[in-house]
């Protein structure tokens, strides 16, 4: 049994940042990636966690039990999973997946309630090569199109290639998550626009990490994409307590492909880190 119930806070703009929450033990606190929600990315991973941590799920604004709003900046996104884990009233680690990822080494850096982070493949979109950058324009000008004839699922499988192999996509169409998750398509256009004009503080930025005293697990799948395995060296070049581990066969949706190797990972690291002396 997970013990399924919900958290939820509100922000300093409003907004409602909720999540489902599942299990007993000491809180760990799920960062969602760009595409889908905090139940979609990470239920496949939950049972192989809840029977020794309390698993947060939060959702982002305009997803899932989260409020809506027009502010999706990257910044303000940050500012959420802040307002998410004081609530939670204890020190807590932090697991983001690609954005999530990203969004957790930020709050990290700013955040002493966080006790440490596991941060799976946060793709930095600074790292991109001039060849990368081109694919990536390209492909957010066939989503807009996409979007705008109503083909959601289709923007969802248009974007989910820049990270996930075809075999990964698969998987994805095949458990269901592609197709749910095209109802989100217009927020993650309207974030990645955002995204764009950020001038903030971002994960790639050597102050940042520097300042992110937790320990933090970096982890990459063995198939990772050439720009997810050199935004991995970049965090473990500039984090100071840093352990590096790769998940064998996975590339970048490994918490839907290998939810047990993944789990594993995440309890070996959080166990000794969250329990008492």
């Amino acid at each position: 049994m997970s013990d399924r119930r919900t958290h939820e806070v509100t922000t300093a703009d409003g907004v409602t940042i909720g999540g489902t929450v599942h299990g007993q033990g000491p809180p760990l606190v799920f960062l969602q990636g760009g595409i889908g929600d905090g139940d979609l990315d990470w239920q496949a991973l939950l049972p192989h966690l809840t029977d020794r941590f309390t698993c947060h799920l939060p959702n982002l604004r305009g997803r899932g039990l989260s409020g809506d709003h027009p502010d999706l900046s990257f910044g303000r996104l940050v500012d959420d999973v802040l307002a998410y884990i004081d609530s939670v009233r204890e020190p807590c680690g932090l697991v983001g997946w690609s954005l999530g990822a990203a969004l957790a080494l930020v709050a990290a850096a700013r955040s002493d309630a966080v006790a440490a982070v596991a941060a799976f493949e946060p793709g930095m979109m600074t790292l991109l090569d001039e060849q990368e950058q081109a694919v990536f324009g390209a492909t957010l000008a066939r989503m807009r199109e996409q979007a705008a004839e109503g083909s959601l699922t289709d923007a969802v499988r248009t974007f989910a290639a820049l990270p996930f192999s075809d075999e990964e996509i698969a998987v994805a169409e095949d458990i269901g998550y592609v197709e749910a998750a095209g109802r989100y398509v217009p927020n993650l256009l309207s974030f990645l626009q955002q995204q764009t004009e950020h001038d903030g503080p971002t994960a790639d930025d050597p102050a940042v990490l520097g300042a992110v005293l937790a320990p933090v697990l970096m982890l990459h799948g063995s198939d990772a994409k050439p720009l997810m395995a050199r935004s991995a060296r970049h965090v473990a070049g500039h984090v100071p307590d840093v352990t590096v581990r790769e998940i064998p066969g996975a590339g970048h949706a490994a918490p839907l492909t290998h939810p047990k190797a993944l789990g594993e990972a995440l309890s070996g690291f959080f166990s000794p880190v969250q329990q008492p002396a």
